[in-house]
């Protein structure tokens, strides 16, 4: 199927812009097919995209599904996916239309925000296939556009203050990257990924100030987008947006921002960082890894602490993208394997603790955990998942949550023992918030009042979940089912970065002398 990149990527825009010329008025009937065009089209899009996977070769360790056109001022449209990317388009494509059926409860403004919710999946694919710098410039910085007007229209009483500070922190970290972005056209005289993939950018030292930056231009080219990536996966101590950006979402909101745009930080460091600056990734790895150590035993400090369960998840987020970063700086094939696949099965695992939170907010319309208690008697059901996904969040053997850690932990181990030590014991730490979260909202009595009419969940949720549940099994039990795809690109990646710098260390000396 020729353009099937573009048809799966541009689906859900074709229906926002029906939503937006031909649906009239904002009676019932209206709001309901906003919501089951928003539906079909999300669906659409999944069941299209199934097709990339079976036309995808996991063996090819180059771009496949490659279209290339040409584009504004000499640009290229040019799109493509290879074994890092094509999971993440199937991860966002797989979520969509769970997100979509999770806003059926909202009744202001509907059709503004199922508009919102097909442009962000538009944007989001786009930044996984993109393989042109402009175009994935575009992608990436368009995307905060609807983010922000999800958080500041259907948010919380603090909506507005968490959706600045959202858009602020992550479009002045990407202005620093677009910089780069320029430096690396003078340089390499195209903006094309994969040919600047094997550019060999400089790494002679340079003189900036009367300082000596060591790398060279590479150094100073990671630094930018680092900045970048950093605060969209977020790591610490550029993390504090993310917590007030997911209380104050809507539940489909802090889905989509927990699930997938977290991703794209990581997805960043995987087709930028490593492939294009290896020297420098090189040689900043102990500050990522310390980073990410202190993220992961902090933030998970900090989410023992919580009194909103929307704000505890958030910071379990900031502490498990912790290990996805440190395990894509071993930069060995376990680290980078464990750290996408502990992104996958991110997206599974927190878009269904969030949705957990928002089946009993849109009951009592409180997050407060101190509210909560023995909804096990009333909700057998919900108590059940609940337990499933709280004991994937740990990373119990036999869920997705495990095998990622592990792998994650085996590299680093290889890499650095002490910082293999620190991050083991944010898995003790994680057990301990997360259970204490399970204990104080499902178990013990039923003594509130409030509670004593609360029903269990519904069958539209019931359906939701029931998707996410057995991805959260069978990536469990069936690794291989990621494994297999990413491999012979990530080791094709590793073989690259490793070769890029020994052949930099070897001639050091030379420089030196």
């Amino acid at each position: 199927m020729e353009n099937l990149l573009s048809i799966v990527t541009f689906i859900p825009l074709l229906a926002a812009l029906i939503l937006a010329f031909f649906l009239r008025g904002d009676d019932a009937a209206a709001q309901r097919n906003a919501k089951f065009l928003a539906l079909i089209a999300s669906s659409a899009t999944f069941l299209v995209s199934l097709f990339i996977l079976a036309e995808f070769d996991p063996s090819d360790t180059g771009f496949q599904l490659v279209e290339e056109r040409p584009w504004l001022l000499g640009m290229n449209y040019k799109m493509g996916v290879d074994g890092i990317s094509v999971l993440f388009v199937m991860l966002t494509t797989f979520l969509m239309p769970l997100v979509i059926a999770a806003c059926w409860s909202v009744e202001t403004r509907v059709k503004e925000y199922m508009i919102a919710f097909l442009v962000l999946e538009t944007l989001m694919l786009g930044v996984f296939c993109a393989l042109d710098l402009v175009l994935f410039y575009v992608f990436f910085e368009a995307g905060l556009i609807p983010m922000f007007l999800i958080i500041g229209i259907w948010g919380g009483k603090e909506r507005i203050y968490a959706s600045f500070k959202f858009f602020l922190y992550t479009f002045f970290g990407s202005v620093l990257m677009l910089v780069a972005m320029v430096a690396m056209f003078s340089d390499a005289g195209t903006t094309d990924i994969p040919s600047l993939m094997n550019h060999q950018f400089a790494t002679a030292p340079l003189h900036v100030f009367g300082w000596e930056i060591y790398g060279g231009m590479q150094t100073l080219l990671w630094l930018a987008f680092f900045a970048s990536f950093a605060v969209k996966m977020p790591m610490w101590p550029v993390h504090t947006w993310l917590p007030d950006a997911h209380v104050q979402a809507p539940t489909a909101g802090s889905v989509v921002l927990a699930a997938i745009l977290l991703k794209m930080g990581g997805y960043g460091f995987l087709r930028f960082s490593l492939p294009m600056f290896p020297v420098a990734s090189d040689i900043f790895t102990p500050l990522v890894f310390w980073m990410s150590a202190i993220a992961i035993v902090y933030t998970s400090l900090v989410a023992l602490v919580q009194t909103d369960m929307k704000k505890l998840i958030a910071y379990s987020s900031v502490a498990h993208m912790g290990y996805v970063t440190m395990g894509i700086f071993a930069a060995n094939q376990q680290g980078i394997d464990g750290a996408i696949f502990q992104m996958i099965s991110h997206g599974f695992v927190s878009g269904a603790l969030f949705l957990c939170v928002g089946v009993i907010y849109d009951r009592m319309h409180t997050r407060d955990i101190d509210a909560y208690g023995g909804l096990v008697v009333r909700m057998p059901a919900y108590a059940l998942i609940f337990m499933l996904f709280t004991m994937a969040n740990v990373g119990l053997p036999g869920t997705s949550g495990f095998v990622g850690e592990f792998l994650v932990l085996m590299g680093i181990f290889q890499v650095n023992t002490w910082v293999a030590l620190v991050a083991t014991s944010g898995v003790i730490l994680s057990a301990a918030y997360a259970l204490w979260l399970y204990r104080r909202v499902v178990l013990g009595d039923l003594i509130k009042e409030s509670l004593r009419s609360i029903t269990d969940m519904t069958g539209r949720e019931r359906a939701i979940f029931a998707p996410l549940v057995v991805m959260t099994l069978l990536l469990g039990v069936y690794p291989a089912l990621v494994l297999d795809i990413i491999g012979p690109s990530v080791g094709a990646l590793v073989s690259n970065y490793q070769t890029a710098v020994a052949e930099f260390a070897s001639a050091l000396p030379l420089v030196q002398n």
